[in-house]
């Protein structure tokens, strides 16, 4: 198992924003979390990513449980890319070096040894997201879709077991969405990472290689299973408080609002 949470809670200033929550993750699954604004969706993956501490239940993650185990060690083994991530990452600093300096679990290059290989793979991880053209401009001068595929890039320099996507297509025009749910479709069916999860929004946002789903409703599951059985009408309906129709075609999800 890749992720196991067990009555998990979170609650902040006596309000439950998470849980109670059972979920497992097994190694080869992808899975999509979907679910409104304030539904638990990135809490969900800060507890995953042992990087927020529940308020109840169990978290246990890559055979270990959080708790019991040293979380900074454990989060070497988890890569993580999103708006948060790419906040921190300074302007001035190469999509190169940005990519290279997760090998440590830094943003900084100045703390650490890097030897041919960390270089090597930096530059083959950026040549994969299509960075090759800015792989040495600064950050700051990037393109929406270029950070993001910087940061998702980034993520997968430390060869992690885990992989957790914060709405990875958020903010990008529909050219960069199209290209970057192309390559994560292209990720989700090799073996590494071990397991995948994706946080968004919208269901057109879904690359075609995720055969998993979880909805959540005001922190709890709505549904989790089979993504075929998970995006139904009633319960993206229940999710979002209005009457949807959802629609596949060709392995891509649409929903809309009924008339």
């Amino acid at each position: 198992m890749i992720i196991g949470l067990r009555g998990v809670v979170v609650r902040r200033s006596g309000r439950t924003i998470l849980g109670p929550l059972d979920w497992d993750v097994e190694a080869g699954q992808r899975w999509v979390v979907l679910g409104r604004n304030g539904s638990g969706k990135t809490t969900l993956l800060s507890v995953a990513s042992m990087s927020l501490w529940p308020t109840a239940g169990t978290v246990d993650v890559l055979g270990g449980r959080y708790g019991r185990v040293d979380a900074r060690e454990w989060r070497r083994r988890i890569g993580s890319a999103g708006s948060a991530i790419e906040a921190a990452m300074r302007a001035d600093l190469t999509p190169r070096v940005l990519i290279m300096t997760a090998r440590h679990g830094a943003f900084e290059p100045w703390w650490h040894e890097y030897d041919d290989a960390d270089r090597e793979r930096a530059g083959a991880l950026a040549a994969r997201f299509g960075l090759e053209r800015v792989v040495d401009h600064p950050f700051a001068t990037l393109s929406a879709g270029e950070r993001r595929r910087t940061s998702i890039a980034r993520a997968l320099m430390p060869d992690p077991d885990l992989l957790l996507l914060d709405e990875p297509a958020a903010s990008l025009d529909l050219a960069a969405r199209e290209l970057l749910l192309r390559d994560l479709d292209d990720l989700a069916r090799e073996e590494r990472p071990r397991a995948i999860v994706l946080v968004s929004h919208h269901l057109e946002e879904i690359p075609t290689g995720f055969a998993h789903g979880l909805v959540l409703g005001d922190g709890r599951a709505l549904a989790a299973g089979s993504i075929d059985a998970v995006l139904r009408d009633d319960v993206l309906s229940e999710a979002y408080g209005l009457p949807l129709t959802v629609e596949t075609r060709d392995g891509r999800w649409t929903a809309r609002m009924r008339p």
